[in-house]
């Protein structure tokens, strides 16, 4: 079976043993988990995968350095068992698909002496706490040093800096190499299937079918499910409330907001880590693909999809670049912008109305509604999405299924496109076409490995001012199942977030190809 619509239509069934509801990064997670553990999995999405939450992060894979602050300064334990776990994580993510993660160097200016010592003991118990699985030990810098690493950053009143480690990852693409194995591994997989009804169990009231609306066929179907995990992120409280309306919301939303320039304005491989700011935040400027990314804010907001950014939202975003970079960027100069909304858990219900989103824990928790059943995963970050998983596949084994959970097998579990053993044919491949270099990162990048099915023919661009191929857009709509062109454009290559101006005329260029 190939990775398209058709082709999932005919591997339904009228039973599963267990229906995820989400396709982003924890659901995807959640379907290559159960798959590998035996069960025969359904996974539906109402819009594209990853169209949400999943493709609009920073990018980062991370511990998180300003929750281990916090985690020290109020001595909060929770804080500390988040960091430790994401630190953990964070190199195994980077293993199971390295042409899609990979380290990134942080830089951190420190403007006293104080802050200089504070900054370097914090980065030293980060790499203490991420152990054997640190991806490269931090250093202090001085000023001469930091402008080595970084020609963009301004040095007045810098004091020197400490540079440290972490991860960024291509997160929509990401999330699609999760589900591409998922369904490898066997489990049924469809996006722009949204979920209308559960059907309950007349004795016990347990979700016991799942009615769903194909928005590409115009179909209904209903299917029987032993089981059924929530894994929809911020819009968790609407699927627990289908299931159970007597449920209490447990949810809270946050945006984060950020702001594209061109990578003339932050030039090289070392991004920036703004500690401080005026309200409390942290903002990263980060290169990333031939562009750099300013983010995040962190502000409580309403939930929706698709929300768009605000203009004071811009202005603080373009502040802060500007007194830290040394070439000041203007609105003319933003390429593009993207809002991503997080999933906050409540701890305590009686937070809900009161609490603030800069303070509250990012952490999971999987609950198990005593009366349909349904196990909703709720919170969490990108970089424990596989921790998440499985803690929601125990959590159902035992309390659903009422047995002892499997083992997890994802660890070390190597992702579609991540066999680099196919790195030196594909380079061939490459000198035979006489690809151009933009062309050649593009396309390993994106597809890794898989990107040799893409080069059986003469490859042609798009467009001239993109590396992006005609033979592309076939392959994503067979094999990645993409049906438009904010598929491709904003998701499976991503360049509506980084420049929406190209992405238009690509989208001009090649309108036909989509046509309804």
């Amino acid at each position: 079976m190939a990775f398209n619509r058709s082709d999932q239509l005919k591997k339904l069934n009228n039973s599963f043993d267990l229906c995820i509801i989400g396709g982003g990064a924890t659901g995807a997670g959640v379907a290559l988990d159960a798959t590998l553990r035996g069960y025969r999995v359904l996974l539906i999405e109402k819009g594209d995968f990853a169209s949400q939450t999943s493709s609009k992060s920073t990018k980062l894979v991370h511990g998180g350095v300003r929750y281990l602050e916090q985690a020290v300064k109020k001595l909060d334990w929770q804080q500390f068992k988040m960091v430790y776990k994401a630190l953990h994580e964070r190199k195994i993510l980077l293993q199971n698909a390295p042409y899609l993660a990979h380290p990134l160097a942080l830089l951190t200016p420190c403007y006293s002496w104080f802050d200089r010592m504070y900054y370097r003991i914090g980065m030293w118990m980060y790499d203490r706490i991420a152990g054997h699985t640190n991806l490269e030990p931090s250093r202090g810098l001085g000023p001469n040093q930091m402008r080595e690493l970084s020609s963009a950053i301004s040095l007045d009143h810098v004091r020197g800096g400490v540079l440290y480690y972490d991860g960024q990852l291509n997160d929509a693409r990401y999330a699609l190499a999760i589900l591409q194995s998922a369904e490898t591994a066997g489990a049924c997989v469809l996006n722009y299937a949204e979920l209308t009804k559960f059907i309950h169990s007349p004795k016990s009231l347990k979700i016991k079918e799942v009615c769903f609306h194909d928005l590409i066929t115009n179909e209904s179907h209903q299917i029987q499910v032993k089981a059924v995990v929530n894994a929809t992120g911020p819009f968790t409280d609407a699927i627990r409330a289908l299931a159970n309306p007597k449920l209490r919301p447990r949810m809270k939303v946050s945006r984060g907001a950020h702001i594209v320039l061109p990578a003339s304005f932050w030039p090289g491989k070392t991004a920036l880590l703004i500690p401080k700011t005026d309200d409390g935040r942290v903002i990263f400027v980060i290169p990333w693909r031939d562009y750099v990314l300013v983010g995040t804010t962190d502000e409580p907001d309403e939930l929706r999809e698709d929300p768009p950014i605000l203009s004071e939202e811009i202005d603080y975003l373009l502040d802060y670049f500007n007194r830290y970079a040394t070439g000041k960027a203007s609105r003319g100069d933003v390429s593009s912008t993207f809002v991503g909304q997080r999933p906050l858990l409540q701890v305590a219900l009686e937070q809900a109305l009161s609490s603030d989103t800069k303070s509250l824990v990012r952490d999971h928790e999987v609950e198990v509604d005593g009366r349909s059943k349904l196990v909703s995963i709720m919170g969490g970050k990108w970089t424990t999405y596989r921790v998440m998983a499985s803690d929601t596949l125990d959590v159902l084994e035992r309390e659903v299924f009422h047995q002892s959970p499997q083992k997890c097998l994802t660890a070390n579990y190597r992702l579609s496109g991540g066999d680099e053993s196919m790195r030196s044919e594909f380079q061939q491949l490459a000198e035979k076409w006489k690809l151009a270099p933009d062309i050649q990162a593009h396309l390993w990048e994106t597809y890794g490995s898989n990107a040799l099915k893409l080069l059986a023919e003469e490859p042609r661009r798009i467009h001239p001012d993109s590396p992006y191929l005609v033979t592309e857009i076939d392959y994503l709509k067979t094999q990645e199942m993409a049906n438009s062109w904010d598929d491709v454009l904003m998701r499976r290559w991503g360049i509506g977030l980084r420049n929406q101006e190209l992405s238009a005329k690509i989208r001009a260029t090649k309108k036909e190809a989509f046509a309804s």
